[in-house]
């Protein structure tokens, strides 16, 4: 379980870091577009893939943070043992769609690695480089959710969100 949460958390720090990325990236363009008419041909998609990963990739950690978001109103109402259960029955839709993900996601990189695939824009970057991060995401997020369905009965837990009512 350790190894896994350090994974989480690296690729969430990660994750965040490309989110900087493409805030810069981003002004970079606007100001190359605006002020000096000169737009690049590498902006916007770049930033679109630093996005697709950093937000995927954060997923997990996100999780650990308890982050997500939830709506609690009805279930905050509820006993704190009716309330964990609640946090087990989501953490197990998490899996369930987790594993479709990756089991989905997996079959639409691969198809694009052994086709070629292209996206047809000016970088003509192959669109395997965005669907990766799909299956990977996914993955660390069902392992994610596992370790954290685990550990939920050894803690104080009733929420997987940040309450914010």
């Amino acid at each position: 379980m350790r190894l896994i949460n350090q994974l989480s958390v690296w690729a969430g720090l990660f994750g965040a870091t490309l989110l900087a990325v493409t805030g810069l990236f981003l002004t970079y363009e606007v100001v190359a577009r605006y002020f000096f008419i000169k737009p690049t041909t590498w902006a916007a998609e770049v930033s679109q893939l630093c996005l697709i990963w950093g937000c995927l990739l954060a997923m997990a950690w996100v999780l650990t943070l308890r982050q997500h978001i939830t709506v609690n109103a009805l279930t905050s109402l509820l006993p704190r043992s009716a309330q964990k259960v609640c946090v087990a029955l989501s953490l197990m839709a998490i899996l369930v769609f987790s594993i479709v993900i990756v089991f989905w996601g997996w079959d639409i990189f691969y198809e694009s690695w052994v086709r070629g695939r292209t996206t047809g824009s000016l970088l003509n970057l192959p669109t395997w480089v965005a669907e990766l991060p799909v299956p990977l995401g996914f993955l660390l997020l069902f392992a994610q959710a596992a370790c954290e369905l685990k550990a939920l009965w050894g803690n104080d837990i009733v929420s997987l969100g940040g309450s914010h009512e």
